[in-house]
């Protein structure tokens, strides 16, 4: 009993060694002096919707999309394939579908005109997780244990150099990403909107801000198919001539799209899920005259509120269908959020104010400084740490 009790504690020992020795060799980052947060101000505002062609119409999109993977040990749990996912979600109405399977890159199912190199990067149980468009093969560096900013802002940079754009994953399901974390990261084009049980986005206006600015997508996150009330939740509109990658990289780094939240019509009734998603409200028009937001929709909303910094609350309308708000000159940015009555809601992408004798845009994805003796220190530690867990392995089965 005792040789017993011995075994089982060395190899407990073990497991707990090795674990530990996992997780300090993939902890190696720097160490990142981060830019004070700072508001966005100038004297123009940018406008995401100025490529907008309303005779073009809006494209139905999920882009967070999970399907069935080869091998014993999928990293998810999806019962259906890329084609059967893609049928489930063109008979609900959605005319693009990308599938974004964990550290895979998954063939689209039967034309590779429509191949988008997309995956949801990240190994680590805290779900720091990425969506990664364009790159032509899945990075398998992460953080098991990204607790620090720094550690986080190195993976979007690192992630950043051989993609086009990047998504932070499900922030609100994402332990460790603070309110003090997402006020300093940068080196990301887009957020996931709508990922808890709130339709608030707070997460959203603490970057915006800071003066981080990003555009939103709402997605399923689709990990159940055939299951009607985890399938078309979340939903983007999304003004491109078509489905090629090449269309959908100028639409989402342009901002010309809104996202949506969904409700579960006929909670299980397929045929009222069907027929209630051939007739979602919509953005018949939206835009910028002057300093003047407008927008105009396909029917009229229980309130239309417009966002800003710090979350604040710049307007709310009542029972209409179209929004005219004069964005002051103090005002850094604007967003729109309308709720219908049957439990839609739309989400704008952010107006905000920027110079535009100076930049392109509101964006700031220059790379963060590096602090080099705080990094040298950091990642010392570690060595020391790795270097102790080796040794206490060394002693564990060292002959007395």
């Amino acid at each position: 009993m005792r040789n017993a009790l011995h075994i089982l504690f060395k190899a407990l020992a073990s497991v707990v060694l090795l674990a530990v020795l996992l997780v300090l060799g993939t902890s190696v980052s720097p160490i990142y002096d981060f830019r004070e947060p700072a508001p966005f101000c100038g004297p123009d505002i940018f406008n995401p919707y100025h490529a907008l062609d309303s005779t073009g119409g809006w494209k139905r999109a999920n882009f967070h999309t999970h399907t069935r993977v080869k091998g014993p040990f999928p990293p998810n749990e999806c019962e259906a394939t890329a084609q059967e996912t893609f049928d489930a979600y063109r008979k609900l109405g959605y005319d693009i579908v990308t599938f974004s399977n964990h550290n895979e890159l998954t063939p689209h199912p039967f034309d590779p005109a429509l191949q988008v190199n997309v995956y949801e990067q990240g190994y680590s149980p805290l779900k720091f997780h990425k969506l990664v468009f364009g790159s032509r093969s899945v990075i398998h560096l992460d953080p098991l244990l990204p607790l620090l900013a720094s550690q986080k802002q190195f993976q979007l940079q690192y992630l950043g150099k051989g993609s086009d754009l990047i998504q932070i994953n499900h922030p609100y399901r994402t332990a460790g990403l603070s309110k003090r974390q997402l006020q300093r990261l940068s080196g990301y084009e887009i957020m996931e909107l709508d990922t808890g049980v709130s339709t608030e986005n707070d997460y959203w206006d603490w970057a915006l801000s800071a003066g981080h600015y990003s555009f939103g997508l709402a997605n399923d996150d689709l990990h159940h198919a055939f299951r009607s009330d985890c399938i078309a939740r979340r939903c983007n509109f999304i003004c491109t001539p078509s489905a090629r990658y090449e269309d959908l990289k100028e639409a989402l780094l342009g901002g010309c799209y809104y996202a949506m939240r969904v409700p579960d019509y006929g909670n299980g009734d397929w045929e009222v899920k069907y027929q209630k998603n051939k007739d979602l409200p919509y953005i018949k028009d939206i835009g910028l005259q002057g300093d003047t937001l407008f927008m105009d929709l396909s029917r009229s909303a229980d309130s239309i509120r417009v966002n800003g910094q710090d979350h604040a609350t710049l307007a709310l309308l009542c029972d209409t269908d179209r929004l005219r708000f004069v964005l002051g000159a103090d005002e850094p940015y604007a967003r729109i959020t309308a709720f219908f009555p049957e439990g839609e809601v739309i989400y704008t992408n952010p107006f905000a104010r920027y110079d535009a004798s100076v930049q392109d845009s509101p964006f700031n994805n220059a790379p963060q400084r590096v602090n080099w003796p705080l990094t040298l220190l950091f990642n010392l530690l570690l060595l020391l740490l790795a270097a102790a867990s080796l040794w206490a392995f060394y002693r564990l089965f060292a002959k007395r």
